[in-house]
C-alpha cells in the first residue's frame, strides 16, 4: 500500500441507466454479467452474459410500456434475484419511479407505503407473493402484480421479445430526463422515523461513476445486500454492472460460506456486520485448531516483512484465505462504524478493507478509502465532484457532516418541511452524522447527532465513540452506549453501556461471573477517557439487540429506564 496520493481510476461515465445496459452490452457482449441458483440446491449455476441481461431488460422493458407503466410508480419487493435486477433496470429504462420495498416489512407499513407512493403495479417475488396477494385483496389495493422468477412473469418478457421482433421501438423512442424523479426509497431508520428519498438518475449514476474514480473494483464479487437498499442497489448492482463485473446472485445467509468457497469472489461488498462475522469465524476457527498464537505472530512477522518491502501474505495465509474462496483480494464495507481491528485483520492476511461512508440521501456513497491508499480510522476521501463540509465544528473540528455534490437527492417524497429542515442555507445536505476533516481533506465518523449525550455541564459525548473503545473488550458481541433515564431522578445523569455477550467466548473461557468481568473491563476503559464520558452503569442483556433489515441497531427500541 501506498502513502500518498496517486491518481484517480479511469471509469466508464453513462448518462442513465437504458445508455448504461446498452454501452456494457457493447463492449462486454459475451462476458458473464450474472451467476445465480433458480433453486439453493441447484448443482449447476445459471450464467448469463451481458448482451443477454440487456436483451431481458429491454424485452421487459418494451411489456412494460404497452402495459402502461412509463413514467408510473411501480412498486419492486423480493429478494435479490436475477429477475429483481432486470426490473430494477428496465423500469429505469422506461422512466417510471421505482419505489423498492423491503420484503419484511409488516404488512400494514407496506400498505401504507404502496398508497402513499400511489404504486400503479407491483413486481414482487415469490418469497412475498402471499403477502402481496392478501395486501391487493384489501379495499383500494387492487392494482396489478407479476410475481417474478416465474412463468407469468417469463410470458410478460416473451410478449416484449414478440413487440421488439414486431417493430415496436417504445423502449428507445422516448428521451429519459436524468434530473426528474426515478426512484422512492422509503428508509427504515434507526431512531423509528422513516421518510421517502427521493433520487433522480443523475443521483444514482453520477454516484457511481464519480465513486468508481476513487477505487477500482476487480473482475468478481458476490451479492448478499438486501436490494432495496441503495448500498445493495447502486454500489453491487448499478457499480458492478456498468463496469463489466460479474456478480454471483447468493441464495442467502445460510448458503453463502458454501457460495465464497465454490466462487471465489476477489471481492465483496459488505456490511460492517457480516464482515465482522467473517473475522470471528476466522479466528474461532484458529483457537479451534490451537493456532491463534501461531496466526498473530505470522502477522506481526508478515506486517515487518512488508514494511521492507517483501509481502509473503498470500503464501504464509494460504489455508486462512482458502475458506474465504482463496482469490479474495478486496471489501469495500460501509453502512455503519466498522472495528479498526477488523480492517488490521484482514490487512495482515493480505485482504484490503476499503472502509467508506454513505447514506440513503447521498445515492448512496460520499466517501471512501483506496485501493493503495488507506487512512487509520478514517472513512477516505469525498468521491469526485462531492464537497464535505463540517457544521459548526467544536474546538476539535468536529461537528455535522454535511454534503453537497450531483448525488444529493431531490428531497423528501411529500414531505416539504422535512425537505427544507434537511439543508443548510448554502444548500448542503445536513447529514446528522457527526464527524470531522483532516488537513488533507480525509472524512472520519464521530457519531450520531440525534444519538448524541448533552450532559448538565454542557459537555457533548459521543455515545459511538465509547462504544468503539468498548467493542474491543473479548466477550462483547454487540454494545450500545446511551444516557440512561430515571423515572423517580430526572437530573440523575448516568452513562449506560448495555452490552450483548458472546456467550461462546464467556464459556470457553470459564468466565463465571459475566457482571463483574464486564464491570472491571469498563471500568479499565474508563480509566483511559477523560471523567464526563465514564460508563457509570453496565447493563447485561439476553436477547440481541433489535435491528432494520440493513442491520443497524435500533436504539429506539431500547428500554433506557436505570430504576
Amino acid at each position: 500500500m501506498t502513502n500518498h496520493h496517486y491518481p484517480l481510476y479511469e471509469t466508464t461515465v453513462f448518462e442513465n441507466f437504458r445508455v448504461m445496459t446498452e454501452n456494457v452490452a457493447r463492449r462486454y457482449p459475451n462476458r458473464i454479467a450474472f451467476i445465480f441458483r433458480r433453486r439453493p440446491t441447484d448443482p449447476e449455476p445459471v450464467q448469463v452474459t451481458f448482451r443477454e441481461a440487456r436483451d431481458r431488460i429491454r424485452a421487459l422493458g418494451t411489456a412494460l410500456i404497452a402495459h402502461g407503466l412509463r413514467e408510473t410508480p411501480a412498486a419492486l419487493v423480493g429478494d435479490g434475484t436475477y429477475d429483481w435486477i432486470c426490473s430494477y433496470f428496465a423500469l429505469m429504462a422506461i422512466g417510471a419511479i421505482v419505489v423498492p420495498l423491503d420484503k419484511d416489512l409488516p404488512s400494514d407499513q407496506m400498505r401504507a407505503i404502496l398508497s402513499q407512493a400511489g404504486c400503479r403495479a407491483i413486481l414482487c417475488g415469490k418469497s412475498i407473493q402471499a403477502k402481496i396477494e392478501e395486501l391487493r385483496s384489501q379495499p383500494g389495493m387492487s392494482v396489478p402484480c407479476v410475481v417474478m422468477d416465474s412463468p407469468d412473469f417469463d410470458a410478460l418478457v416473451a410478449e416484449g421479445q414478440e413487440r421488439l421482433a414486431l417493430g415496436d421501438s417504445a423502449y428507445d423512442d422516448d428521451e429519459i430526463d436524468a434530473d426528474r424523479l426515478a426512484t422512492i426509497v422509503f428508509t427504515s431508520g434507526t431512531t423509528g422515523s422513516g421518510k421517502g428519498v427521493m433520487l433522480s438518475q443523475k443521483n444514482i449514476v453520477s454516484d457511481m461513476t464519480n465513486g468508481m474514480s476513487l477505487f477500482a473494483i476487480t473482475p468478481k464479487s458476490i451479492s448478499i445486500l438486501p436490494p432495496h437498499h441503495t448500498f445493495g442497489s447502486t454500489v453491487n448492482f448499478v457499480g458492478h454492472f456498468s463496469q463489466g463485473a460479474t456478480l454471483y446472485l447468493s441464495s442467502g445467509l445460510r448458503t453463502i460460506a458454501a457460495e465464497i468457497k465454490e466462487q471465489q469472489p476477489t471481492h465483496l461488498v459488505l456490511v460492517p456486520l457480516f464482515l465482522e462475522k467473517l473475522h470471528n469465524r476466522i479466528w474461532s476457527a484458529a483457537e479451534a485448531k490451537g493456532q491463534a498464537r501461531l496466526l498473530r505472530c505470522l502477522i506481526r512477522l508478515s506486517n515487518a516483512l512488508r514494511r521492507i518491502g517483501i509481502d509473503l501474505r498470500r503464501k504464509l495465509f494460504r489455508s486462512v484465505l482458502e475458506q474465504l474462496g482463496g482469490r479474495l483480494e478486496m471489501v469495500i464495507c460501509g453502512g455503519a462504524a466498522l472495528k479498526q481491528e477488523v480492517i488490521e485483520t484482514f490487512d495482515g492476511i493480505g485482504i484490503t478493507v476499503l472502509n467508506g461512508y454513505g447514506i440513503t440521501e447521498c445515492s448512496p456513497l460520499v466517501s471512501c478509502n483506496r485501493n493503495k491508499f488507506q487512512k487509520k480510522g478514517s472513512v477516505g476521501v469525498p468521491i469526485l465532484l462531492e464537497t464535505v463540509k463540517i457544521l459548526n465544528p467544536d474546538e476539535n473540528g468536529e461537528g455535522e457532516i454535511c454534503v453537497k455534490g450531483p448525488n444529493v437527492m431531490l428531497g423528501y417524497y411529500n414531505d416539504p418541511e422535512a425537505t427544507e429542515q434537511a439543508f443548510d442555507a448554502d444548500g448542503f445536505f445536513r447529514t446528522g452524522d457527526l464527524g470531522k476533516l483532516d488537513d488533507e481533506g480525509w472524512l472520519y465518523l464521530t457519531g450520531r447527532l440525534k444519538n448524541l449525550i448533552i450532559l448538565s455541564n454542557g459537555k457533548n459525548v459521543s455515545p459511538e465513540e465509547i462504544e468503539a473503545e468498548l467493542a474491543g473488550i473479548p466477550g462483547i458481541a454487540e454494545v450500545v452506549v446511551y444516557a440512561g433515564e430515571s423515572r423517580f431522578n430526572r437530573q440523575k445523569e448516568v452513562i449506560v453501556a448495555e452490552i450483548f455477550p458472546d456467550s461462546a467466548w464467556l464459556t470457553e473461557h470459564a468466565v463465571a461471573d459475566a457482571q463483574a468481568y464486564f464491570d472491571e473491563a469498563v471500568r479499565q476503559v474508563n480509566s483511559r477517557m477523560v471523567a464526563y464520558k465514564a460508563v457509570s452503569l453496565v447493563k447485561l442483556r439476553q436477547e440481541e439487540f433489535t435491528k432494520n433489515t440493513s442491520r443497524k441497531i435500533q436504539r429506539f427500541c431500547i428500554d433506557k429506564r436505570v430504576d
